[in-house]
């Protein structure tokens, strides 16, 4: 199975995570949600698969490219 790896497109503020490794996921199921300028980002999953990895935590502060999630497809 192929892996896709979930990038932040901006800088921001983990605010909450909606998903762990080895939930199911759909394509445009929301990862996570980063605050960004004052507004909530939702981060989708761009591909239906298995949450394999985690790499952020609610509070963190990301950078742009900045890897969030892999999802196994």
């Amino acid at each position: 199975m192929a892996l896709e790896q979930i990038e932040a497109p901006l800088p921001g503020k983990v605010l909450s995570v909606k998903v762990k490794p080895g939930d199911q996921v759909a394509e445009f199921g929301e990862i996570c949600v980063i605050e960004a300028m004052k507004m909530e980002n939702p981060i989708l999953a761009t591909v239906s698969g298995v949450v394999k990895e985690i790499k952020v935590s609610a509070g963190q502060v990301l950078k742009a490219g900045e890897l969030i999630a892999v999802i196994e497809y």
